[in-house]
């Protein structure tokens, strides 16, 4: 994954104070989504942006610092490669920056992966070009123990070559309305989805979802819809009809959060890596 950085020099730390802004940092960071109320800072409960506030605070000298991530994942939902950006009142080396975040870091299942400096003008969520996200079930008898809160366990088997049959129904660019949750605050429903894939591997079923973004809950409908699909409920000529419809009651569960993960961000061509 390419994320921009700039290599720290004086004559860049002159012009930023020249020009009124302070360090711009990019991370790229894991989480287990589980103990949290999601990435986005809530009335009650602890999420993902709050613990990263909170350590780039003690990093800054105490001072406030706003975290802003690539995608507001919910409730649960597990990141790989997730993307933040903030600004701290003084230039640090990135590798300082890592590894003292991760010192702030370690009582919560966190991990900053990578930091850069960032040109001024970048912005983790509205930079970006692409997302994507993998969402797994296990369908066996036996319930997980060792992916326990990273799987959606279905205790009988899928038939995923139909599911992969119904997925390529939702390639492309289509009204979502039917996989869109009631309270999703985007503009419109219309998404283009680049790419949605179905495979098993071993005892799982594994969905592949990439776009440049994603409604409220769209991945974990589709999965919830596809699962019916894999159970013999419903075709790809269900799916299709689901969709046509616009009708978020006619499509699947919500599958549950625990499946979900955020596992890559692009940015435009010409970033260097973290």
């Amino acid at each position: 994954m390419a994320i921009p950085c700039l290599r720290a020099s004086g004559s860049r730390h002159r012009l930023l104070e020249a020009l009124g802004l302070m360090p711009r940092y990019v991370l790229r960071v894991e989480y287990d989504g589980a103990p949290f109320v999601g990435w986005q800072r809530q009335a009650e409960g602890l999420s993902v942006q709050q613990v990263i506030e909170e350590a780039a605070s003690a990093l800054n000298r105490g001072r406030p610092v706003e975290a802003v991530a690539a995608g507001r994942t919910d409730a649960g939902v597990h990141a790989a490669a997730q993307v933040v950006h903030l600004d701290l009142d003084r230039e640090v080396e990135p590798g300082t920056v890592r590894d003292a975040l991760n010192f702030h870091l370690r009582a919560h299942p966190v991990s900053v992966l990578a930091a850069g400096l960032a040109p001024p003008d970048f912005h983790a969520r509205f930079s970006a070009i692409g997302r994507a996200y993998r969402y797994r079930i296990l369908d066996r008898r036996s319930p997980p123990a060792l992916d326990r809160g990273r799987v959606w366990h279905i205790p009988r088997p899928l038939d995923a070559r139909a599911m992969a049959e119904a997925a390529r129904v939702l390639v492309g660019r289509h009204d979502f309305s039917s996989f869109r949750a009631a309270s999703c605050q985007a503009s419109g429903p219309v998404r283009t989805l680049d790419r949605l894939e179905v495979q098993r591997v071993g005892e799982e079923i594994v969905i592949e979802a990439a776009a440049r973004s994603f409604l409220h809950h769209q991945v974990r409908t589709i999965a919830g819809t596809l699962r019916r699909v894999g159970e013999g409920s419903w075709t790809a000529a269900d799916v299709a009809r689901i969709l046509a419809a616009a009708d978020r009651r006619l499509a699947g569960e919500t599958a549950p959060a625990a499946g979900l993960t955020l596992t890559s961000v692009t940015y435009p061509d010409g970033l260097c890596p973290v």
